[in-house]
């Protein structure tokens, strides 16, 4: 995992401000090249061939073609293979190069052969063109500022600021969209204005001579839904995943797994000690609570017995946390909505102190098996618009009963109201903080997207969690949590092979019987401790939100924000409001608000990034 840079002129001292911008990213080595045309720079964080001969920028012999790129393509092996046949030649043993000679072969048809993460960057200097890709899922991020005429890139928004070349200014758009839907990484607008992101399953090429710069899409999930029936489905699905977790142990430094004691992680940690087999150290790295009903610890300490790891754990207190609010601020670089990502910071932190530069992590399992119990609610939409009226029925009983909830069926009975009753409600519930008269002057910015509560079943809703809402915020905090301690974190779930199975199958094959990844548990049945693949309940890296709040320094903290003058000047929100229902929980009488901490957090975001 790397940092990588570049601006569509030479300027040393511009690139090499950028790469020191990110020079987390990839603390074993610098690189820099420039021509008449273009400036380069690379940050490498070493995980395949330690050696010099895996140094970036990279050019082929000819030096025609170079490269810069951030992530791992898993299968390069095999590729290479191929372009050996086809009278390729190697001085490494790295995928960067595979990435490379694959151009130079294949174009952007070489992005079809890929299974891994990728943002990277090839210039060719002959015909004066840059060629840029993003991965399928959007796992390895790509900033770009671009003004009709030059083009700027980075893994990171503080590698284009530090090129002095652009001004953090705020989208009002994507903030406003933010704070009303909780979009947050998605499509190619961040919370910057004029800093793009190229989206997820993208190419972009920029002409350097005529300044023109192209956005193509080359990957559509959509168009690799089969509808295949889930004969076996369990079996399949294992063998897939294994495979996913076997391509992700390719290193030549120590590989560990995150292990929060859920399915997920679970899955992926005996995955690969059945993989390495008993002679393998395997260390994992948890969060721990002792003491308190988020604390996970039981589940952990089952993988731990029965595969045999190496257990490293952490914890926090509030007052760590909030020491640590400033740097996570900068680490994120766009808002955030809770503090609960800072227990995945915590344990990233954790491995980069116990010498693990690799990671294997849980994410996007959730977003196509109905790991959230929001999906409940479009899962029994689906049963209703397909007649099943008796399994709906059986489904809402088998639910309440698991769960001692209808919040489900309740949300069933929103998604069933006309589109505008439907707005009015979350207006009322869920935006009341805003600034309403803001909020009506600007509401054709942000009332027309792609919204959730519109998808009309459980296969719609896995593809806009997994490509619009939840995933992509998801893999932005993992990669600049993990990238903050110089870990390179892989995600097996958001395999592309293990995605398209997933929505190709039946929504039984998922969720049945109210309970979630049913196929899941079918597939680690004496793989993992029953325990833990029995279990319904879901805690993940959660942090006490509200008792933060009320402790001495979270008070303090946010009533130094109430009484700034920005705060109270800023039209997005109703400050009079906020501040009533903010003390009326502090003082005992009323309940905790859940936007207190988005709004504390944007805030200090403004102070962090923007005035400064």
């Amino acid at each position: 995992m790397c940092g990588i840079n570049g601006i569509t002129w030479p300027d040393r001292k511009k690139i090499k401000a950028m790469n020191e911008a990110v020079k987390h990213r990839g603390p074993d080595d610098e690189g820099i090249f420039i021509d008449d045309r273009v400036s380069l720079g690379h940050r490498r964080l070493s995980i395949l061939d330690l050696s010099e001969k895996g140094k970036q920028p990279m050019c082929d012999e000819t030096k025609r073609f170079c490269i810069v790129h951030n992530g791992e393509i898993y299968n390069f092996r095999e590729i290479r293979e191929q372009l050996i046949k086809k009278g390729f030649s190697f001085r490494s043993n790295t995928d960067t190069e595979v990435i490379l000679k694959a151009y130079i072969q294949w174009g952007e048809k070489a992005l079809e052969k890929f299974i891994g993460m990728w943002a990277f960057a090839i210039y060719d200097s002959k015909e004066k063109k840059l060629f840029l890709s993003r991965d399928r899922f959007g796992i390895k991020p790509l900033y770009y500022f671009y003004d009709g005429k030059k083009l700027i890139f980075s893994s990171e928004i503080k590698g284009l600021l530090a090129s002095r070349e652009i001004t953090a200014e705020v989208n009002e758009k994507s903030l406003l969209q933010f704070l009303a839907f909780h979009l947050m990484n998605w499509g190619d607008e961040t919370f910057f204005k004029n800093i793009n992101q190229l989206p997820a399953g993208f190419y972009a090429i920029f002409d350097i001579n005529q300044g023109k710069l192209i956005l193509r899409k080359y990957y559509d999930v959509r168009e690799k839904i089969r509808f295949i029936e889930g004969e076996n489905a369990h079996e399949n699905f294992k063998n897939l995943l294994k495979d996913a977790v076997e391509k992700r142990l390719v290193a030549d430094v120590p590989v560990g797994s995150c292990l929060s004691g859920g399915l997920d992680s679970s899955s992926i940690v005996c995955l690969m000690r059945e993989i390495l087999g008993e002679g393998k150290e395997i260390s994992a790295f948890s969060l721990i609570f002792p003491g308190r009903g988020i604390d996970e610890s039981t589940y952990q300490k089952e993988v731990e017995k029965k595969c045999r790891v190496k257990r490293y754990t952490t914890t926090f207190t509030e007052k760590e946390l909030l020491d640590d609010l400033e740097d996570l601020i900068w680490t994120q670089e766009e808002p955030f909505e809770t503090l609960s990502i800072y227990g995945q910071y915590r344990v990233m932190r954790l491995a980069r102190e116990n010498a693990t530069k690799v990671l294997l992590d849980g994410q996007g399992s959730d977003e196509l098996m109905g790991g959230y119990h929001w999906l409940f609610s479009y899962y029994f939409l689906e049963l209703l618009g397909n007649r099943y009226f008796i399994q709906l029925g059986r489904e809402i009983k088998l639910y309440m009963k698991l769960y001692h909830s209808l919040g489900p069926a309740k949300g069933l009975l929103i998604l069933l109201l006309p589109r505008n009753l439907r707005l009015s409600l979350y207006k009322i519930n869920e935006i009341s903080f805003l600034n309403y008269e803001y909020l009506t002057n600007h509401q054709h910015e942000i009332f027309n997207l792609p919204l959730k509560w519109e998808q009309r079943n459980f296969r719609e809703i896995s593809i806009y969690a997994e490509t619009v809402s939840s995933l992509p915020q998801l893999l932005r905090f993992e990669d600049k949590n993990s990238m903050r301690w110089s870990v390179e974190s892989r995600v097996p779930f958001v395999d592309h092979r293990v995605v398209e199975l997933l929505l190709s199958l039946p929504t039984r094959e998922k969720i049945n019987n109210g309970i979630s990844k049913v196929i899941l548990r079918k597939s680690m049945r004496g793989v993992i401790p029953d325990k833990i693949r029995k279990r319904i309940d879901k805690i993940g890296f959660q942090t006490p939100d509200s008792a933060i709040l009320l402790s001495d320094k979270g008070k303090n903290i946010a009533e130094e924000i109430f009484k700034s003058s920005d705060f109270k000047n800023h039209l997005f929100w109703d400050h009079r409001k906020i501040i009533r229902d903010y003390t009326q929980f502090i003082s005992g009488n009323g309940k905790y608000p859940e936007y207190i901490w988005k709004v504390i957090l944007t805030e200090l975001w403004f102070k962090k990034w923007i005035k400064n």
